[in-house]
């Protein structure tokens, strides 16, 4: 094999590879948003209210999410705060 059929298969397995592992991406992350439950939503706004009234921050500044592990349910929140002296 010479290093144009090598690099002339490798671009199409390298592409169909990148392909495939966006599709699954996209597949894995409509998966997880059709099955969050309806009130993360409101626990959102209900804790951006929260630590508004101590921290200016940003409405995509805190992430709420349920991860499921064996039996067991993970409620995970992050709170990106700004640096010191970009608050109130």
């Amino acid at each position: 094999m010479g290093i144009f059929d090598y690099m002339r298969s490798s671009r199409k397995t390298g592409s169909a590879a990148v392909a495939k592992d966006r599709l699954q991406i996209v597949v894995a992350h409509q998966r997880r948003e059709r099955n969050r439950p309806a009130y993360l939503t409101d626990l959102h706004n209900d804790i951006l209210k929260v630590v508004r009234r101590y921290v200016k921050v940003e409405d995509d500044a805190i992430s709420v999410d349920i991860d499921r592990r064996d039996d067991c349910e993970i409620l995970e929140l992050n709170i990106v705060l700004p640096e010191e002296g970009r608050g109130r």
